[in-house]
């Protein structure tokens, strides 16, 4: 029995996956994940990892896999002394415990080869995601749709194909769309939007987030709502509205209810076209690489209202849950399953079903 812990340590979000394998299968999986601002306290990463790791109930562990993008926050002067600082909190953590970290290159390089290469693993967790679909999906595009940003991979007979490494690059070909379920200032969705017959410009504060349009649709639930709010109110739909509505630089006795649910769809419909812009550019790159079809895998916390909507918009038909794939609910933490199980994979020798 193999037992092994993923960790995806995101800005905002922690995420842990914890699996024990026997003989090359999957025996247990579990997740967990924790709202953590990193820029608040670095210093408290240490105490989160372990709190995570007490909630999924891991007593003995043989291996742990790691892979990250909070080396972006600001709180770090550098990328580079992001990582080393990052790392330097799960060694803290897990003091006696063989520690691997995932490359860009979707490859796990011990603890002690990350250290000299930081800027190898940083911002890697797309990485782990593609890998892990690759494993069941010879040729496809992933859509996977954070909290805070969206992943858009390519995999082409069955490895990785990804263009771009740094976030700078993935940007830059599509890759990387910076627009979540739940943390995206709206403003940056948005520069107008129709009222009253007209259309208004939108203030560039930050008054409301993509989770005040999800919650207001339907679209999460309040429970999903986990990060903080814009204005540090509640997470009624009331609170939610009002939000919105200072959007336009008014409030909910200037505006109607439906007039603020209106404004919510357009942002909504145009945080999709956002998505399927960067998902038009990979999945015609991907299609020039391979005769066979092209299905593309939805996955994150946005995959149905977000990644599903953008993959129907440039007009794909075959589209497939992931969590449906690997008949696992691993699809809010997949980059933590994905490196779980690539550490597995290196532990045990063998690949794991």
């Amino acid at each position: 029995m193999v037992n092994v812990l993923g960790y995806d340590i995101g800005g905002a979000n922690t995420k842990a996956a914890f699996l024990s394998t026997q003989r090359g299968k999957l025996q247990d999986v579990k997740g967990a994940v924790e709202y953590f601002p990193v820029w608040k306290k670095p210093e408290k990463l240490t105490n989160v990892l372990l709190a995570l790791n007490n909630r999924l109930g891991v007593y003995a562990l043989d291996g742990l896999g790691v892979t990250m993008t909070a080396e972006l926050s600001d709180v770090y002067a550098t990328k580079r002394k992001g990582v080393h600082q990052i790392l330097s909190c799960v060694k803290k953590a897990f003091p006696n415990v063989l520690i691997y970290v995932l490359n860009t290159d979707a490859k796990l390089d011990p603890l002690s080869v990350a250290e000299k290469n930081p800027l190898g693993v940083a911002g890697a967790n797309w990485a782990a995601t593609g890998w892990l679909v690759a494993q069941s999906v010879k040729d496809c595009v992933v859509a996977d749709v954070g909290s805070t940003s969206s992943s858009i991979i390519p995999i082409v007979e069955g490895q990785v194909a990804a263009q771009g490494k740094t976030d700078l690059d993935k940007l830059i070909c599509g890759e990387l769309v910076y627009t979540g379920s739940l943390r995206t200032n709206v403003a940056t969705i948005v520069h107008s939007v129709p009222i009253k017959n007209e259309v208004a410009g939108v203030s560039s504060e930050m008054f409301a987030l993509s989770a005040d349009v999800h919650f207001t649709l339907g679209n999460i639930t309040e429970k999903e709502y986990t990060c903080e709010t814009a204005d540090g109110r509640g997470k009624t739909l009331p609170e939610a509205l009002a939000r919105l509505a200072r959007l336009v630089c008014a409030d909910t006795e200037m505006l109607s209810k439906q007039e603020i649910i209106n404004v919510a769809r357009y942002i909504y419909d145009q945080q999709v076209l956002q998505v399927a812009e960067g998902l038009n550019k990979v999945y015609s790159y991907t299609k020039k690489l391979t005769l066979t079809n092209v299905p593309v895998v939805v996955t994150g916390l946005g995959k149905d209202f977000i990644a599903r909507k953008a993959a129907q918009k440039i007009g794909v038909s075959d589209i497939f849950d992931l969590g449906t794939l690997l008949q696992n609910d691993v699809t809010v933490a997949t980059p933590a399953f994905g490196v779980a199980l690539m550490a597995a994979n290196k532990i045990e020798g063998d690949l794991i079903r």
